[in-house]
């Protein structure tokens, strides 16, 4: 075949969206390194990973649940409704069992925990582009499990939380103040003290101390 007419392999587009550049740079290299992967964009937060992904037309979004802004379940809820054709791949800090499940139901195709080596990371993007749903073979072991015996997915208490009271929660753990939350998830603040208020009732917490408290030491044992 001449050089004319050979066919040229296109490379699927990736975005990036984390509020670590570290990690956003460590990421970056790694998908660059593969011949059939190529990084598009990449975001801080909810805000620009939106305007970004109408730019640059990405096929995947690696999407970091604790976003500056809180907003990483919102995110790939948006972007699942918005543009349904991009897959998504979301990723965290936090065990799987209380996140990955949450991350599929707003719209994610797969979930990765942040501690797992690089080969798992790019297994998960490349069965994601094949259309499969990746999880960890520890947490699919463990769905299947629990949905044989009725065990529930996670034995954390925070688990009853929403995933809006799950990223008021990690806020309120990073000392961020009512008025902050309020500005990064684009709500009142009253609309936080009502987050708050179920927080507390549902994790049987009886003031703010003992709130601030627990999520301090659940926010330090994730690190």
């Amino acid at each position: 075949m001449s050089a004319g007419t050979r066919t040229q392999v296109r490379t699927t587009r990736v975005m990036i969206v984390d509020d670590h550049p570290i990690v956003r740079y460590g990421l970056s290299k790694l998908i660059a390194a593969e011949p059939d992967l190529e990084v598009c964009c990449q975001a801080n937060n909810v805000t620009e990973g939106l305007d970004l992904v109408e730019k640059t037309h990405p096929d995947l979004a690696i999407v970091d649940i604790s976003l500056e802004d809180g907003g990483g379940f919102e995110l790939i809820h948006e972007l699942h409704t918005r543009h349904p054709r991009v897959k998504i791949l979301a990723s965290s800090i936090h065990d799987e069992t209380l996140y990955a499940v949450r991350a599929l139901k707003a719209g994610a195709s797969g979930y990765v925990e942040k501690r797992e080596s690089i080969g798992k990371i790019l297994d998960a993007v490349h069965q994601i582009l094949e259309g499969a749903i990746y999880l960890s073979p520890k947490m699919a072991n463990h769905l299947l499990r629990c949905a044989a015996t009725g065990e529930p997915l996670s034995q954390e208490p925070i688990a009853v939380l929403s995933s809006r009271e799950l990223e008021v929660f990690e806020m309120i753990g990073h000392g961020i103040t009512v008025q902050q939350i309020g500005h990064r998830l684009g709500v009142s603040p009253k609309t936080v003290e009502s987050h708050r208020r179920k927080i507390k009732e549902k994790l049987n917490l009886q003031n703010s101390l003992q709130l601030s408290r627990c999520a301090f030491e659940w926010v330090r044992s994730q690190a």
